[in-house]
This record gives structure tokens, sequence and C-alpha cells, in this order.
């Protein structure tokens, strides 16, 4: 029987309804309309080694060997996004000394604000796979190493959001495996909510971590549970919203991602494998790191991974309100046994 689950992060509901993956079509899962990645063309390619003058100017580098920016032999590089969705340069508005001007009418009606931040794009690898599951694991611990430096890089921002698109149904305009960072001056309402439902936990339990809690609850009944290892924990989450969805959280609670202490990156690596051997490739996918924004008292940090196997349609768009057609705790198992 269909049931509507309540996310204890976000407060969003979802439907979760396994039945309707008995319907045609209605399976999830890798289909012959996704048409097979072609392997990446190294001239093609601007995030290959050795062309790197194709990118904007290095803003930071692991390069084992050493050797000037912008020149061959590195693990990862950061650079400015060629085509920023955000300005630097742009004035703030995280701390307006007065109202902002309207620009396109009534300020209670059309509001507009200077796109301020910074936009900076990671690249994963040397390596021309499109997805971090095709990197070795060793690989993956040096990218994750580099998307916190870059977090740190930008720690007066109000919120620093770092994404990893695979595949152009996820959104990638590259193949080539990245990740982007976006630091921002203002908290995005969805941190915004996950702060304040943080923030009132503790109040409630006098001074809980609501995550914390909520993995100690998830390892003690374990139906959801997808792997454990020393640093993270990595499981379906109770009202996932997509199919396959996946969420790992630090085994203690740290309010940001980028402060020292375990990162989960080998259990991330080991998930993002799962997913592939049970479906037979990598899926296009959204990753995420949700990160404490500037000023939270009460937060922990995780990473989100939404596998792109069913639409988002009407009901979605409509109404914020998920279907997911396959409950967490049969995703959770499928994924424990790959």
């Amino acid at each position: 029987m269909p049931e509507i689950r309540i996310d204890p992060l976000s407060g969003g509901r979802t439907i979760i309804a396994g039945e309707r993956s008995r319907r045609p079509g209605g399976v999830p899962g890798l289909s012959a309309r996704e048409p097979a990645l072609e392997p990446i063309d190294p001239e093609q390619d601007p995030f290959a080694e050795g062309n790197e003058d194709r990118t904007p100017p290095e803003l930071y580098a692991i390069r084992p060997g050493g050797g000037p920016p912008d020149s061959p032999g590195w693990r990862v590089r950061a650079v400015s996004n060629l085509y920023p969705a955000l300005d630097p340069s742009a004035p703030s508005t995280a701390n307006p000394s007065k109202p902002s001007a309207p620009t396109r009418g009534p300020v209670e009606l059309l509001e507009s604000l200077p796109a301020t931040g910074v936009h900076e794009l990671i690249v994963n690898g040397p390596q021309p796979v499109a997805s971090l599951a095709e990197l070795p694991r060793e690989q993956v611990l040096v990218a994750v190493d580099a998307w916190r430096e870059r977090m740190r890089a930008h720690a007066t921002s109000v919120c620093v959001q770092l994404i990893v698109n695979e595949r152009r149904e996820a959104g990638a305009s590259l193949p080539h495996t990245h990740a982007q960072l976006y630091a921002l001056d203002f908290v995005p309402a969805a941190v915004a909510r996950e702060r304040e439902r943080f923030g009132a936990y503790a109040t409630r339990t006098m001074g809980q971590n609501l995550l914390e809690d909520l993995v100690a609850e998830e390892v003690r009944l374990h139906e959801r549970i997808v792997a454990i290892d020393d640093e993270a924990v990595l499981m379906a989450p109770y009202a996932s919203r997509l199919p396959f969805q996946l969420m790992l959280a630090p085994r203690r609670p740290r309010l940001r991602f980028e402060d020292e202490g375990p990162s989960g990156a080998p259990l991330l690596h080991d998930g993002l494998c799962r997913l592939a051997r049970h479906l037979g490739a990598s899926p296009p996918l959204n990753l995420w790191v949700r990160t404490a924004p500037r000023g939270a008292d009460h937060f922990c940090w995780r990473i989100d991974v939404l596998p792109r196997l069913t639409h988002l349609a009407g009901l979605e768009l409509s109404t914020e309100v998920n279907l997911n057609i396959v409950a967490p705790e049969q995703a959770a198992a499928l994924l424990r046994a790959a």
C-alpha cells in the first residue's frame, strides 16, 4: 500500500508506491532509450591532461611531481568556470546596509539582486572517464580532498554548495568527471529549512544532533543501511525522493564537510560502484555535499546521491511532493547484495 513519508532533515514529503514499478515501463533502470556513452576523445576534451590551455587559469592543483600551474602532471585541478553563473565582482547582498533598489518593478513584487559569488570547476582526475565510480578508489580520495580544500578557500561565503552532475541526462555539459563549487552570499531556502530543523531538534532534545540520532536509529533498524565503515554510514534515506537515492553521513557529527576529520570518500566510492554494478553501468546522477552555512550552530554535513532513473513529472514539479516507485528498503537490499 502506498504511504507518505516525511524526510526528517528537510520536512519534504515523498509518496512511496512500489506497486507502480509493476506498470508497463515502470521498472527503473538504465534503458535502451539512454544512448551508450562514447569513449571520451582526448582531442576534444578540455579537461584532459595536456589540454590545460583550454581552461581558464588554474586556481588550485594537486601536482605530486611539482611543475608550474597549467602544466601536465596533476591529479586534480580547479579552475574558474568558463561560463560562470555567479559574479565575484558584483556587490554583495549578504548584509545590505539598506534595502536594495528595485530594478524591474516594485520591490515587494518584482525584485532582482546581483548574482554575487564564485563558480568554480574541479576536474576530479586526469583519467578520461565520465563518473566517479570509474575512477580508482585512491583517485576519488584525492578528488574529495580537493573538494574540501576549495570549500575551505571560500570559508567566508555565506553558503558553499559543491555538486557533481554525471551524464547529460543529469545536467553535465561535458562528459569528463568534474565537480562544481558555488560560493553563495545567501542561504538557499532548502538549506535554511534544514538549518531550522536541526536547531529546533537540538532545542527539543537538550542539544542532540538531528542527523547523529537519525543515523543511530537507522543503524539500529538496519533495513535501509547499504554499508558502514569506520568513517561513515551509507543508507537509502527513509523518505527517498528517487529510486536508489543514497545518503552518506559521518559516524560522528561535524558541522562542516570541509573541516578536519573523515570525509567518507572510501564509502562514497563504494556506494557509487554498487550502483554501477547493480544497474550494469554508472547511471546519470546528481551528487551534492550539504555543509553548514555560515553562522549555523546545529547542523551536520552529509553527501546526497540522486540517480536519475525516472523523470520528475507533473506531481513533483507542481507540488514538490515526490513519487518514488522503489521503496528504500528494497533499494538498500539490492545494493547490499551488489
